[in-house]
């Protein structure tokens, strides 16, 4: 089955004009130099990629999984397929954001794809967000730097349903990231109650599980 199959056609065409952007973005990321990348880097889409969001589309969809949360919108390329989830198994997704600007942009994209009502953004801080936020998440996106995935999993636990599922970006890429990455799958492997594996899709993902 083609992965683009049952999807609404409105919400096809923004993912696909997310991903020609996306491609404008990596020329130049490429053309520019690592002083230039770090005083530009907020401008850049880093959407998760296709495979990573139909996976995540997926399993939403066949867990019936309706509190979904999104801990780093950015630009909004996961947000989509996460509502397009949402909205086939009636659920809902929180989505946390730092800049609000990054979130106009993705409430401009699901509006366009008739996504708006599927999606509760909370713009700030992701750790004072989540902190306010009482659960429980049936489905979990971690995707923000990645320095922060340990102390976020520390207040997500507690607040996860029986069976919720976890999936944290960026467990192999960039390399930059890998200590972190390692600091964060060994936290959520030592947590009573979770089962957790790494999968070679996209950047690299770690799976978990709340039993």
């Amino acid at each position: 089955m083609s992965v683009r199959a049952g999807i609404d056609p409105a919400v096809w065409q923004v993912i696909e004009d997310y991903e020609v952007r996306a491609e404008r973005d990596e020329q130049l990321w490429n053309s520019l130099s690592e002083q230039e990348l770090r005083q530009r880097l907020d401008e850049f889409l880093l959407p998760v990629g296709r495979a990573t969001a139909t996976l995540m589309n997926l399993l939403i969809k066949e867990g019936e999984a309706r509190r979904i949360l999104e801990v780093g919108t950015s630009y909004g390329y996961s947000t989509i397929w996460l509502a397009e989830a949402a909205r086939a198994v009636n659920g809902k997704v929180i989505s946390l954001e730092l800049r609000a600007t990054k979130t106009e942009y993705a409430r401009d994209q699901l509006a366009r794809a008739h996504l708006e009502g599927q999606v509760e953004f909370r713009i700030g801080d992701a750790l004072a967000s989540l902190a306010q936020l009482p659960g429980p998440f049936d489905f979990v996106l971690l995707d923000l730097w990645k320095d922060k995935y340990v102390a976020v999993f520390e207040l997500l636990y507690p607040k996860l349903a029986p069976g919720a599922i976890i999936v944290a970006d960026n467990m192999l890429q960039p390399e930059s990231a890998r200590a972190h990455a390692e600091a964060y799958r060994e936290r959520v492997r030592a947590a009573a109650d979770m089962s957790s594996v790494l999968l070679a899709v996209g950047n690299g993902l770690e799976v978990s599980r709340y039993r």
